[in-house]
């Protein structure tokens, strides 16, 4: 076992403190990486705040992770000493059961093993539970360990690793390029880096947002449109426009409202995940043979890809730099939408 200094929560109500943690001893195919930056995703806020229950304490969040190797072990073929990487949502699967082998990790058959707050292999680590970013270092088997192109710093490539392959899957999968007109509702922290993406794969961006205080970033970021959500005529001008809606917001919205927005065969994927069921009158799908699906990140490979996409066309999150010791008024901040657009934790000040 090695130590790193990690900040950690112990209770739904509690303040983050400076802890030293126990990482694991390499394996064969382990890697260990010297964390440069982690980002801050409302996920790790709902976490450490036990919002979705389950939550394991102490806990150490963070699943956007970016660093250099330090270290390998001896069978690792696919990293070495130095290299840039990055670390996602989720550091193992099962390997072997059809989602695995279609290069879906994220819907492994038998539950991926997430970067924090999950049980460890009992393979791997004989206890505990798996501790994330907001720490100096952190050991990962090789093949879920990315590699971040020169063409990216390191601090704006660390929310790529969730906010970046959360949009980049769905759009990629239902076909987001030249001809196909895509929304995005909200742009947050997710939905900055879809309108970036969606554009640079050369499709007609429109961006969805509740007000127009966004409106020129969102065209910076690639937009050709930008419509205020507050405004009853939106939902009457844009009725039947799109090929494909993407939800970023964790609000309850008005879901049939929006899906009567797409065209024929449309699509609305919700990646957002609010807190009370959905409502969608029947006629509203069947109508235009609309569908309703949903997305969680993406594969490993996928995620490979996205990355070099980003490297290629120059993308990268907007982020606000901060020092660890300022993670409790970040969280606060998240939840009052004060951020543009994604928290960075400096793991320097760990």
């Amino acid at each position: 076992m090695s130590s790193a200094a990690a900040y950690a929560v112990s209770a739904p109500d509690g303040a983050f403190e400076k802890v030293t943690i126990e990482r694991r001893e390499l394996g064969p195919h382990d890697i260990l990486i010297n964390v440069a930056y982690a980002g801050i995703c409302h996920s790790d806020i709902h976490t450490a705040r036990n919002e979705w229950g389950g939550a394991k304490y102490p806990c150490v969040p963070g699943h956007e992770i970016a660093g250099t190797v330090a270290a390998i072990g001896t069978a690792v073929t696919k990293h070495a000493v130095g290299d840039r990487v990055g670390v996602g949502c989720m550091v193992n699967s099962c390997g072997v059961c059809a989602s695995c082998l279609a290069d879906q990790e994220q819907y492994c058959l038998r539950g991926a093993t997430m970067t924090y707050n999950t049980a460890v292999d009992p393979e791997v680590q004989a206890e505990g539970h798996t501790m994330g970013g907001y720490s100096t270092q952190v050991v990962v088997t090789e093949d879920f360990v990315l590699a971040i192109p020169e063409g990216i710093g390191l601090d704006v490539a660390a929310p790529l690793l969730c906010a970046g392959i959360t949009l980049f899957s769905p759009l990629r999968h239902w076909g987001a390029g030249p001809g196909k007109k895509v929304a995005i509702i909200g742009m947050g922290g997710l939905g900055h880096v879809g309108v970036k993406i969606a554009a640079a794969m050369g499709a007609e961006v429109t961006v969805l947002s509740h007000s127009l205080s966004k409106q020129e970033d969102g065209r910076r970021f690639g937009a050709q449109h930008y419509y205020a959500t507050s405004d009853k005529q939106t939902f009457r001008e844009l009725r039947g426009r799109f090929d494909l809606i993407l939800n970023t917001v964790s609000a309850d919205l008005p879901i049939d409202s929006y899906m009567r927005l797409l065209g024929l065969d449309g699509t609305l994927v919700i990646l957002g995940l609010p807190e009370n069921p959905l409502s969608v009158r029947s006629f509203t799908v069947a109508g235009f043979r609309r569908s309703l699906a949903g997305s969680m990140i993406g594969g490993i490979a996928e995620t490979q890809e996205m990355l070099n996409f980003c490297a290629q066309h120059g993308i990268g999150a907007e982020i606000e730099l901060i020092s660890a010791d300022e993670i409790d008024s970040a969280y606060e901040r998240v939840v009052a939408s004060d951020v543009r657009y994604r928290f960075v934790i400096d793991a320097a000040t760990i």
